[in-house]
């Protein structure tokens, strides 16, 4: 587990506060990371990839690499069979079919909420609670507790 200090630069303080809300884990710096890591373990890290690429498809600002953007997205996480295929329902999917025709920006807003649904109500509580959480945020302690007793001797 220290090795996942060195490849980044964490504190006690981010750790915690991913426990506050699923928001705050997965809109700051290196909780997508570590989640996508907790993700891989229960099978679904499609979801947060797809997640991260819808948050990079509305950043988009030329049409062209919309559209294409907006094709690859369909290809790899909604089409049915997709290599990485999202848990949505057939009306969310058939309405994504009907707006890949002109891409906007929020084309992908109503799956990519169902599927931030699914991680906070799902995946994210047993994430709190699983091993790779639990022993970061003891091996932070222990290093903010080392750190502290180093720093008064």
């Amino acid at each position: 587990m220290g090795r996942m200090q060195e490849e980044f630069l964490l504190s006690l303080e981010d750790v915690l506060e991913w426990s506050q809300s699923f928001d705050k884990l997965i809109t700051s710096k290196y909780g997508p990371v570590i989640y996508k890591r907790y993700l891989k373990t229960e099978h679904s890290d499609e979801n947060i990839d797809f997640w991260l690429a819808c948050e990079a498809y509305k950043k988009i600002t030329s049409q062209r690499k919309r559209t294409a953007k907006a094709r690859k997205l369909f290809t790899s996480y909604i089409q049915p069979q997709a290599p990485k295929e999202v848990n949505i329902d057939s009306p969310v999917r058939r309405v994504i079919v009907r707006n890949l025709k002109e891409p906007t920006e929020s084309c992908f807003d109503e799956a990519q909420k169902i599927i931030y649904m699914h991680m906070e109500r799902d995946s994210y509580p047993r994430f709190l609670e699983s091993e790779l959480y639990q022993t970061l945020k003891h091996s932070l302690q222990n290093h903010d507790n080392n750190s502290a007793a180093g720093e008064r001797g």
